[in-house]
């Protein structure tokens, strides 16, 4: 008699009580009975492994979703007109005039590269690369918000070197400049370390594609870089659990499908800079050829991601075949295909007439590509391998119908209340004029003020040759348009002390530095992403310190005119019960008619230029690196947030940078005062005599004090006048505290300070910590 074949969900349905691994692969017990209730039967091997990476907590943002919907409530008919695209794209992008675009986002890579530094975070930069390219844009620029305990603690001096080498690495092979960044130290950060990266990318308006895929019979190639067995489990365990208290690490499962040979296989992506190069330039001739009709890389989730999201955004069903895919591993079943996280890969819609001009364009740029399925009628996704099908699910409920939680949400009052009562004006103070310009040196090279640049000096900041201004700047300036000089500014920020004593403030405070920081290069801030990185969201005080956090983000930015475009959200970074402080980092993009007007940072212009103080001073110590650095201390409240103010001041500077009056600007945020003339004059390698009584009556909190809103500017001296009273007339206060000149910084009631000196204590920190840097072509 013939042999009768029975196929992967043939088998599932017949076997309704098998037993499966679902709790070790991240599923909760509710989780897995919705999939069966979905599927009508108990899912196969594969189709379990498709569900638990799509449903996890970095895929699906099942925590998050019903308080990140607040954005999309606030966001006015006016900040989505210039929005192409927005919030569940791969990527925002948003118009820039002349025909041109710009999209760009920020995304984490935490837990891998805590477990693997250098891969964790160089695959970091990869991904959100491809995110770019996704949305048919050009990559021209990165940056890397990154975060660790502190500086002398054993962890960051085995993670920083890793991240920081990995970021360079990955990026300088690229040929990205990387223009912008945070580097923050923090004991919150021991043992899990915020490795945040940004990618900008340019196209014209009329080039953007989506991720979707449509027309029936159209086909489906995979190409760029082999699968294989790396990464699998990154996302449905590595990204979406609490690390183990003891170890500091997460406590791995095994996918189901592995081989006991297999077990011990890492959850962190390897990367190669080199494969993506040809494929970012593979794609580009791709899009310019009109061969892609739909288009999503695969990171996060692999080839589980890439076909069921686009399956579900498109109007028909689609089949895959397995066995197509090109392998780098022997043996491997679908489930590891489909989990698989193997870097440099990306999934194409392409028309069939279009196949054999897609395969020569690839072939021209040695790429790999293969057709694995077609879009077909229906709304099934079907998966085969080995002659069997082993998925057969509707696609929305992968990638876009999965669990939704309302997680209790509870502030901590106990907690919180102890915070605000814990007043920072209560610790002592430095008085005389000798301690207070010690603590001035002091606070220069404090680790999170001191100079970054054994970190950036890493980095390539100007390959490609359009780089106008990036680290020691406050924000990156990119020159998009060579004939115009069009370009885009680009700043990320937050002082996750202020959010964790108040969110709702705090998150504002962080949108409004890096729309200020953007503001003082001269750009029009336009457009807002986001990178919310918080503790356990099965912890009522995280998720309100989350909840508050997005609702002031949200109103922020409906004052503010700038939308939030996309984001992250990265949940579970804490070790054992213990949380990091509540991390949003805010990146602002902004745009320069001509990038001929970027105003440098600092006293950049000549001797002689009056120095002025855009904003007021108050006593603002809440959350301070003064209270931090020098007492250990988080208490209080922060600084007090007016975000018209801050419109008015962004108004200010780009008319003033746009018809040339500003000679230098710095904005004044962590160390306050004292330290943006610190870092103002190494910037212009010029010093100053400054009058500190205008500033405030009290000659520390003048220093020392964190008030938003403020800016140091510097116009020739005989424009001084005139420009006070246009700062005025645009309601935003401003004061003359001193002029620029000599190799002094002069402070009345402090003294001088030599320039040299102050170079010394700002530049010896970092390396003197982290030895020598891995500096490229080194």
């Amino acid at each position: 008699m013939p042999q009768v074949t029975v196929d992967s969900v043939q088998r599932a349905a017949a076997t309704p009580e098998a037993p499966q691994p679902y709790r070790e692969l991240g599923l909760k017990d509710d989780e897995y009975a919705r999939i069966q209730e979905i599927l009508g039967r108990r899912p196969t091997e594969a189709e379990l492994a498709m569900y638990s990476v799509m449903w996890s907590e970095h895929c699906s943002y099942k925590s998050s979703k019903v308080h990140l919907g607040y954005f999309g409530e606030t966001t006015t008919d006016e900040m989505r007109s210039a929005m192409l695209a927005g919030i569940g794209e791969n990527a925002g992008v948003v118009s820039i005039g002349d025909g041109w675009a710009v999209t760009f986002k920020v995304e984490s890579h935490n837990h891998p590269s805590y477990v693997e530094p250098y891969q964790g975070a160089a695959t970091g930069v990869g991904g959100i690369v491809r995110d770019i390219m996704a949305m048919g844009a050009r990559p021209i620029a990165v940056g890397d918000p990154l975060r660790f305990g502190p500086a002398d603690a054993e962890d960051t001096a085995r993670v920083l070197p890793g991240i920081v080498a990995g970021v360079g690495g990955y990026g300088n092979c690229l040929g990205l400049p990387n223009v912008g960044g945070e580097v923050v130290f923090d004991p919150s950060y021991v043992g899990n370390p915020l490795v945040n990266a940004l990618c900008v990318g340019a196209l014209k308006a009329e080039d953007l594609h989506l991720a979707f895929a449509s027309g029936t019979g159209n086909k489906i190639i995979l190409f760029g870089a082999t699968t294989g067995l790396d990464g699998i489990g990154g996302v449905s365990v590595l990204a979406s659990e609490t690390f183990d208290e003891s170890s500091g690490a997460a406590q791995k499962a095994d996918p189901a499908s592995r081989s006991a040979a297999r077990k011990k296989l890492p959850s962190v992506q390897v990367g190669d800079p080199f494969t993506e190069k040809v494929l970012i330039e593979c794609c580009l001739e791709l899009f310019a050829a009109g061969l892609v009709v739909g288009i999503q890389d695969l990171g996060g989730a692999g080839l589980s991601c890439a076909t069921s999201e686009l399956a579900s955004a498109g109007d028909g069903g689609m089949h895959v075949d397995l066995d197509a895919v090109p392998l780098r591993a022997t043996g491997m079943t679908a489930a590891e295909i489909l989990s698989s996280e193997s870097q440099e890969r990306m999934c194409a819609v392409v028309r069939p007439g279009d196949v054999d001009a897609f395969m020569a364009v690839c072939r021209k740029w040695d790429t790999i590509a293969t057709v694995i399925g077609e879009v077909t009628e229906g709304d099934r996704l079907v998966i085969a391998s080995g002659g069997e099908t082993v998925v057969d699910v509707p696609p929305r409920t992968v990638a876009h119908e999965g669990p939704v939680y309302r997680r209790p949400v509870a502030r901590d009052d106990e907690k919180q209340d102890a915070l605000a009562a814990d007043d920072p004006n209560r610790l002592p103070r430095p008085e005389t004029p000798s301690e207070l310009r010690a603590e001035i040196l002091r606070m220069a090279a404090a680790p999170n003020l001191a100079s970054r640049a054994w970190v950036t000096d890493q980095y390539d900041r100007y390959v490609r040759g359009n780089t106008v201004a990036a680290h020691g700047a406050d924000s990156g300036v990119v020159q998009v348009d060579e004939g115009t000089g069009r370009g885009i500014a680009v700043a990320t920020d937050c002082n996750a002390r202020f959010v964790a004593l108040d969110p709702y403030t705090g998150a504002q405070l962080a949108l409004a530095e890096a729309y200020r920081n953007v503001a003082t290069s001269g750009a029009v801030p336009l457009a807002v992403t986001d990178c919310l990185n918080f503790g356990s969201p099965e912890d009522p005080h995280v998720m309100w310190q989350f909840e508050q956090a997005v609702r002031g983000l949200a109103d922020g930015c409906a004052v503010l005119g700038t939308p939030v475009t996309g984001g992250n959200v990265s949940f579970y970074n804490q070790t054992g019960s213990a949380a990091i402080l509540p991390t949003p980092v805010v990146g602002v993009l902004g745009v320069l008619d001509d990038v001929a007007t970027a105003v440098p940072s600092g006293f950049a212009g000549a001797d002689g230029d009056a120095v002025l103080l855009l904003g007021v001073t108050t006593e603002e110590l809440g959350g301070s690196e003064w209270a931090h650095e020098v007492h250990g201390h988080l208490g209080g409240r922060p600084p007090a947030v007016d975000l018209a103010h801050e419109r008015r001041l962004a108004g200010l500077l780009a008319a003033a940078a746009a018809d040339g009056t500003l000679t230098g600007s710095h904005d004044l945020s962590d160390g306050g005062l004292a330290q943006g003339l610190v870092e103002a004059a190494l910037a212009g390698n010029r010093g100053a005599r400054i009058d500190l009584a205008p500033v405030h009556d009290d000659v520390f909190s003048a220093l020392f004090a964190e008030s938003a809103g403020r800016v140091l500017v510097t116009v020739g001296a005989a424009g001084a006048e005139a420009f006070l009273a246009r700062a005025a007339e645009a309601g935003v206060p401003a004061t003359r505290i001193g002029d620029t000149g000599g190799r002094s910084l002069v402070l009345d009631a402090v003294g001088g300070l030599v320039l040299d000196e102050l170079r010394t204590a700002w530049e010896g920190t970092l390396p003197a910590r982290f030895g020598p840097a891995d500096l490229p072509g080194a």
